[in-house]
């Protein structure tokens, strides 16, 4: 195996949601004002992921959005187990329908070129075990609406769990948002990509390679690897953690200190994984991709 630095930092960052649901599905808001409301919030794009619909943002491509428009879909069921999850697709697909059932589904997305996320797992009540038996690309790292709902928005254990065995699975922090009449939940879940471009194509190869860093609020401005270290720079932050497996990392900062916008780490290199977390004055945090791609 071998091991490749994988951020490239040379391109803009790019503000996204990557779970939204619109009257299409289960939403309280139509395309046009999700893409107003979002917009306004200082994203730049957004995926539309309703249950069981192959958007298809082409189709609307004559009207002028405030946001750029990515297709995607959200597919929920039991395996052939029993057990029930919901996966969110990005990308393009076509022909899904819940009558398919989910693990056939999943697997026509994935022929179709869909990146597979399993999302809010401890909401839906996964155990590591099934979260481990789907075939994903990655795993909700928090979901909003399901802190709002009932406390179980933290998914981070499972993605840890999924590192620990594939250090190339990805995170991601989203905020599912149904934006119902009264309860317009959003804005506290997203994604920051790099991209040499701002083009459909540029913002999802992005987010196929890991190149992007996903909130709840502090910002990676710069991250680097050289002779074994990392450097990151960021927004003013409490903490900077480099996360490895089990009880190994580093921390840079402290409770009864100024807060920090600057770290540096050496990376072991017996580690599987290593995941950069800030963390706000506020207690908000955000996450790095595990900083190594993986490849034969």
């Amino acid at each position: 195996m071998t091991n490749s630095f994988r951020y490239d930092i040379s391109g803009n960052w790019y503000k996204g949601n990557t779970h939204i649901h619109s009257k299409a599905s289960d939403g309280g808001q139509d395309f046009e004002q999700i893409a107003a409301l979002y917009a306004g919030g200082g994203y730049d794009f957004l995926f539309r992921t309703d249950h069981w619909v192959c958007s298809d943002q082409a189709a609307d491509g004559a009207k002028e959005t405030p946001v750029l428009w990515l297709d995607g879909i959200e597919l929920d069921g039991n395996d052939d187990q029993g057990s029930y999850y919901h996966i969110v697709c990005l990308g393009k697909v076509e022909g899904l329908s819940r009558e398919m059932g989910l693990l056939p589904a999943c697997q026509a997305a994935r022929e179709q070129g869909g990146l597979l996320i399993l999302a809010h797992p401890y909401w839906c009540g996964n155990s590591f075990d099934e979260a481990l038996r789907v075939p994903v690309d990655g795993v909700e790292i928090y979901n909003h609406v399901c802190r709002w709902l009932n406390g179980k928005g933290d998914s981070a254990p499972y993605w840890h769990t999924m590192l620990a065995r594939d250090s190339n699975a990805l995170g991601f922090a989203a905020d599912d948002a149904h934006l119902w009449e009264g309860s317009e939940v959003w804005n506290a879940g997203w994604i920051v990509v790099n991209a040499p471009e701002f083009s459909r194509e540029a913002v999802l190869a992005a987010i196929r390679s890991g190149n992007y860093y996903s909130s709840c609020g502090p910002e990676f401005h710069d991250i680097r690897f050289s002779d074994g270290k990392v450097t990151v720079s960021a927004s003013p932050v409490r903490f900077i953690r480099c996360v490895g497996p089990g009880s190994e990392g580093g921390r840079a900062g402290a409770f009864d200190a100024d807060p920090i916008t600057e770290a540096v780490f050496t990376i072991p290199e017996h580690w599987p994984y290593a995941v950069l977390e800030l963390e706000d004055t506020e207690g908000g945090r955000a996450w790095t991709n595990s900083l190594f791609v993986q490849a034969q």
